[in-house]
């Protein structure tokens, strides 16, 4: 049996079979460089430094609806999205004085993307970004949507919490952000990324990405306006996909800004390291945040360019949305 804390609400979860390998690579343990050193990193993925890591097995894709199905149908367990919110608990995370919103407001629920009518400024992330009231894994648009025909692709709207609650009934783990990064470069090193320098390489879709005018102009030349089933683009050099685009993905780690510049004064840090020990972000300072990698489908080179192995951003643990999953990883 193993005891799951998942915001305030606790689960006694019983682990299926002995963890398989299925759908799994092996990832030997070895030297590489972590973070950025050319012009398209942003401050908080610098400076490059090298960092050691021990073998591992990883998820080939993210996973899916299917799986996550069979997990909830296991063990009972309900989402943060499908929770009532607990004031309480958000107001830790918001500025003193913040006022206490409508009770309707308050309703289980999540984040949508939902692109403006025309251009917009994109220092706003809520002009593209909305609270909807019934959105969750099984109603990734809102409660008159379902994930039918979607069991394969990845499950969204799930929070830190449920991933992690999720690898401790699969007997996985979170991977920690050096072992996230390590596995998506697939032995390529200081490439933009995890396939090389050109992102389209002779004229190829390497990810599922955003295409058109950000946010509100999306062409899907790539085939897919939203995330797109596991597998549909190729895999890097070390059998993974979807480690570019489609969804982000949680890690194991607090997120800081300044963690890589710590770390690369210390070499003792870089072996096997497990981020910091607790989370600050001067740009959001009442809210702890867990380290998420890949960027997803709505991710655009005039925006983010997040889809490159580098890149790096803080997210709420209790946070969901329709572009973050999760995969996972075991030691054994």
């Amino acid at each position: 049996m193993v005891l799951v804390l998942a915001g305030s609400a606790a689960y006694l979860l019983r682990a299926p079979a002995p963890t398989t390998h299925d759908d799994m690579q092996w990832l030997p343990g070895r030297q590489f460089t972590m973070g950025a050193s050319d012009p398209h990193g942003f401050a908080n993925e610098r400076p490059a430094h090298v960092v050691t890591v021990d073998g591992f097995w990883m998820d080939e894709h993210p996973v899916t609806n299917a799986q996550f199905r069979l997990f909830v149908q296991a063990t009972g367990y309900v989402t943060t999205a499908e929770r009532p919110v607990i004031w309480e608990e958000l107001q830790a995370q918001l500025p003193p004085g913040t006022p206490r919103p409508p009770d309707d407001q308050l309703l289980p629920g999540s984040l949508i993307f939902t692109p403006p009518a025309g251009p917009v400024p994109l220092d706003d992330v809520s002009a593209w970004w909305r609270w909807q009231t019934g959105a969750n894994w099984q109603h990734p648009e809102g409660p008159d949507s379902t994930i039918e025909g979607r069991d394969n692709h990845p499950v969204v709207h799930v929070s830190w919490d449920d991933a992690a609650a999720y690898g401790g009934w699969a007997g996985k783990r979170l991977p920690t952000e050096a072992e996230w990064e390590y596995a998506a470069r697939g032995g390529l090193e200081r490439r933009r990324f995890s396939w090389g320098d050109d992102f389209m390489p002779q004229g190829h879709q390497m990810a599922n990405t955003f295409q058109g005018d950000f946010p509100h102009h999306q062409t899907a030349e790539d085939g897919f306006s939203g995330t797109s089933p596991v597998k549909s683009f190729p895999p890097n050099g070390y059998g993974l996909y979807d480690v570019a685009g489609n969804v982000w993905q949680w890690t194991a780690d607090w997120y800081r800004p300044d963690t890589f510049a710590g770390r690369a004064d210390d070499p003792r840090l870089c072996d096997n390291p497990v981020g910091p020990t607790s989370s600050f972000d001067p740009d959001d300072p009442y809210a702890q945040q867990r380290v998420i990698k890949g960027g997803s489908f709505l991710c655009h080179v005039t925006y983010c360019e997040s889809y490159r192995p580098s890149a790096r951003r803080g997210t709420s643990p209790d946070t969901s949305s329709s572009h973050v999953g999760f995969r996972l990883v075991s030691s054994t």
